[in-house]
């Protein structure tokens, strides 16, 4: 997980969620995730269309680019949103959380986190340069 973690958070901007909306697919940019407890975290809002789409499906693909290599994440992302320590040490990540609307007692601030996930960072040629399952 320490090779995950470390591509999303530090060597990438931007990290790309697919889910499934219906029987098509959704595609949008994430931002940095927050390891906490041993786990990757994401964070959104309860009534984004990515939120409602995870509850129905929580089989996710993830994929980020950092100019050079790639990964992706094939994974179940599993609804944390009431572990309170969690949410702390989101709020703590980052500086505009609160301000954003994240705050301990706000219904619609929802976390997940990565689970069942199979990750392998790629070069520009395909090959395979780390795998990790967690």
């Amino acid at each position: 997980m320490e090779k995950t973690f470390d591509f999303l958070k530090n060597r990438t901007h931007v990290n790309f969620v697919a889910t499934v909306n219906g029987n098509k697919p959704s595609l949008r940019p994430f931002g940095d995730p927050v390891l906490f407890d041993g786990k990757i975290y994401a964070l959104t809002h309860a009534q984004k269309n990515v939120a409602k789409q995870i509850e129905a499906n929580n089989h996710v693909c993830i994929v980020a680019y950092d100019g050079t290599d790639w990964i992706r994440i094939n994974c179940q992302m599993i609804d944390d949103s009431d572990n309170v320590e969690a949410k702390k040490a989101i709020i703590a990540e980052f500086d505009w959380a609160e301000e954003a609307g994240y705050t301990l007692d706000a219904p619609d601030f929802k976390i997940f986190y990565l689970a069942n996930a199979d990750a392998a960072i790629y070069n520009e040629d395909g090959e395979v340069l780390a795998r990790e399952q967690f």
